[in-house]
C-alpha cells in the first residue's frame, strides 16, 4: 500500500533552506485516493489501541492526525508554536535539524492517564516529537504511539524517543 503513497510524496531541494531537501505531502493530501489510504493505514494500526486522544503536530500533523482522530472516535489536541493558543498552557523548546523552536500545548488538554496518540508528518531528528512528549508527561498523559507518515531514517530521529512505540509509513 505505501508503495502507492511514495509517488505522492515530491522531493523539494533547497527548502526551507539551503541543503534541506523537503518532503512535500500536499500532493498526497490533494490525491482523495491517497489521502483516504494513508488515514485508513493509520486507523487500521491503532484501531485496537483505545486512544482517548490524537495529538496533532503543528500544523501538517493536523491534516493528518484530525481525520484519525474522527475515524478512532477519540478527541483531536493541538500542539501549536508559541502566541497560538489562548489560556494555561506548557511550553517546551526543540532542536530542528535547521535551528530552534517551541512547541505549546493547554494545560487541560489531556487528562492524568489518558491514552494519547501522538501524529506528524515526518519524523526526522526527533526533536519535535520528542518536545510533544515531554508535554504530555508534564500532563500525566499516557503515550501509547507515535505515528508518522515520513521517517528520515539518516537523521536517527527514534533514537530521541526511547521506549515509544513509532510507526512510520514511507521511510527514506
Amino acid at each position: 500500500m505505501t508503495d502507492q503513497l511514495t509517488p505522492l510524496i515530491r522531493a523539494i531541494p533547497d527548502f526551507p533552506i539551503p541543503g534541506i531537501l523537503f518532503r512535500d505531502i500536499t500532493p498526497l493530501l490533494s490525491d482523495p485516493d491517497g489521502f483516504r489510504a494513508t488515514i485508513d493505514l493509520f486507523v487500521d494500526r491503532f484501531r485496537d489501541a483505545k486512544v482517548d486522544a490524537v495529538v496533532g503536530i503543528e500544523a501538517r500533523g493536523y491534516m493528518i492526525g484530525a481525520p484519525i482522530a474522527y475515524q478512532l472516535g477519540a478527541g483531536f489536541v493541538p500542539v501549536r508554536k508559541p502566541g497560538k493558543l489562548p489560556g494555561e498552557k506548557f511550553s517546551e523548546e526543540y532542536a530542528l535539524e535547521y535551528g530552534t523552536n517551541t512547541l505549546e500545548i493547554h494545560a487541560d488538554a489531556v487528562g492524568h492517564g489518558h491514552r494519547v496518540l501522538v501524529v506528524d508528518d515526518l519524523l526526522a531528528t526527533g526533536g519535535t516529537i520528542a518536545a510533544t512528549l515531554r508535554l504530555l508527561k508534564r500532563l500525566g498523559a499516557n503515550v501509547v504511539g507515535v505515528a508518522v507518515l515520513i521517517e528520515l531514517e539518516a537523521l536517527a530521529g527514534r533514537a530521541a524517543l526511547p521506549g515509544v512505540d513509532v510507526t512510520s509509513m514511507i521511510r527514506y
